[in-house]
């Protein structure tokens, strides 16, 4: 059975256990222990709050450990519940009971992003400061559907498996600002960015960092916002051309392609922030919730990484 205390006294076991520094959770356990006992009187009880015999998990932080662990290493319910000393059926209802006060908790530190946004100032007041924005969008594979009509409508031609995505867009800090609504993987990016109808919104002020899978983004804009590209690979010329002409495209190329180095270098950042998304397990290896849960856990990934930038400042 996991020591909890030992976790909790070693910061190097803390991190690779729940992704989170000691720091980090010590901010985010006060708001998470006040959550949970307002959920608690919230309900109709026979007997107050705190009667009854102790469980495996006694207090917050116990909670709070359990349900990190769960997000960080994605562990089947068989083998949290071996961890823990409990069985798999006490594992999932801990689960359904946690991510749902971890979310709300997260949400009250002003690091949960944002799902939908309906004006101009509202994105203004997210991000006041960004003069930049990045747009990218990521994918997490799923287990194969048994329904045939299912098979073609989440498989994704680019990660050649059956996959659930969203878009991101984050600051120039890796701050993740907004999260789309999960997706199947046969959605396209450029189709799931206009779907969720988040760029018409975005002040004229900022530009857009994005990349080729965004290539006609500029027709979803109405803000006249600039964006930041690259270049598309020219297509091979059959026909001979003469050696000015030649000398000419080859300089064009080469200007092209120094374009879209500076490009990739300034653009990383939005790479950044998905991989401190995918620092947890549930969002890298085959999901085998229920749909639906995975738009959940996507949220508080991306929460809890801005609630790792906060502390790190």
């Amino acid at each position: 059975m996991l020591s909890f205390e030992m976790v909790l006294k070693n910061d190097r076991l803390m991190k690779s256990l729940t992704g989170l520094s000691r720091e980090e959770f010590e901010v985010l356990l006060p708001t998470f222990e006040q959550v949970w006992k307002e959920s608690l009187a919230s309900k109709e009880r026979q007997r107050a709050v705190g009667g009854g015999l102790k469980g495996l998990l006694p207090d917050a932080s116990h909670k709070l450990l359990y349900i990190l662990f769960y997000m960080k290493t994605y562990p089947t319910f068989d083998v949290a519940g071996f961890v823990f000393g409990a069985v798999r059926s006490a594992c999932f209802a801990w689960t359904k009971k946690f991510l749902p006060v971890l979310e709300k908790a997260l949400g009250r530190t002003v690091t949960l992003p944002k799902r939908q946004i309906r004006s101009v100032d509202e994105f203004f007041q997210l991000c006041p400061d960004a003069k930049d924005l990045f747009i990218d969008g990521t994918e997490r594979p799923i287990q194969r559907p048994r329904k045939q009509k299912l098979l073609r409508r989440r498989y994704s031609g680019k990660k050649k498996r059956h996959t659930r995505k969203n878009t991101i867009i984050c600051n120039e800090k890796k701050e993740i600002l907004f999260v789309s609504p999960s997706k199947d993987g046969r959605v396209h990016d450029l189709q799931q960015l206009k779907k969720s109808a988040v760029v018409e919104h975005i002040p004229p002020d900022k530009a857009i960092w994005v990349d080729k899978a965004f290539c006609s983004i500029e027709k979803i804009l109405k803000n006249g916002n600039t964006v930041m590209i690259p270049h598309k690979k020219p297509r091979k010329c059959k026909k001979e051309l003469p050696p000015d002409k030649k000398e000419k495209r080859e300089k064009l190329w080469a200007q092209q392609n120094a374009e879209n180095k500076i490009i990739s270098g300034i653009r990383i950042v939005v790479e950044h922030a998905i991989g401190g998304i995918k620092r947890f397990r549930c969002m890298t290896d085959p999901f085998r919730n229920k749909l639906g849960k995975d738009d959940q856990m996507i949220v508080i990934a991306a929460a809890l990484w801005n609630l790792h930038l906060a502390c790190s400042k």
